[in-house]
């Protein structure tokens, strides 16, 4: 289960451009760690643009102030909270890294390396009293994380991030699709 991950500015020159993308588009995303419920930089295709925005991460749940960060990628069509978004309204989380707790609550990060890259985390995101809130989905994870977590977002490669907005027969296709091998470190 992905719960936190890192939005860093002054690393990688591809996320700063994100971030100037959505201060440029009047949006202010949240930066550092970013946690459920806060308001991270969004990629999204509006009239078939794609765009920098922000989005509230998690969906209302079924409590007062109960939110629902995260959506198996197996089960995604088939849950009625679920499909709709998923169908009409996919995003991607650009992010610097993930983070995931093993079962003894130590705490990993994930990247593609040792020094943070871009990685980018597939969702999708719907309206709650005309708020976006947003939704990250996640896979069985690959070998580079099932020995911390048994859950992984799913990763986009850059090159995917504009079908996987726009082409939801090319969304479907990637739900199944095997992860890369990250770097791991102890934080």
């Amino acid at each position: 289960m992905c719960g936190r991950y890192t939005f860093e500015l002054n690393q990688v020159k591809e996320i700063d451009r994100i971030y100037e993308l959505a201060q440029k588009n009047g949006y202010r995303p949240d930066i550092s760690v970013v946690t459920p419920g806060t308001s991270p930089a969004t990629v999204i295709s509006k009239s078939n643009q794609i765009e920098v925005v922000t989005t509230k991460w998690g969906f209302p749940g079924f409590k007062p102030n109960q939110l629902i960060i995260n959506a198996r990628s197996e089960t995604v069509l088939e849950k009625k909270m679920f499909a709709s978004a998923f169908q009409k309204n996919r995003c991607v989380f650009p992010t610097t890294g993930f983070f995931e707790w093993s079962a003894e609550h130590q705490k990993y990060w994930f990247n593609y390396s040792s020094n943070p890259q871009a990685l980018y985390i597939a969702g999708f995101y719907d309206y709650f009293d005309q708020t976006p809130q947003s939704i990250i989905l996640t896979t069985a994870p690959n070998s580079s994380v099932s020995e911390i977590h048994d859950r992984m977002p799913l990763i986009l490669q850059k090159n995917q991030i504009k079908p996987w907005l726009t082409d939801l027969d090319y969304a479907k296709n990637l739900l199944q699709n095997p992860m890369p091998e990250l770097f791991k470190t102890i934080q």
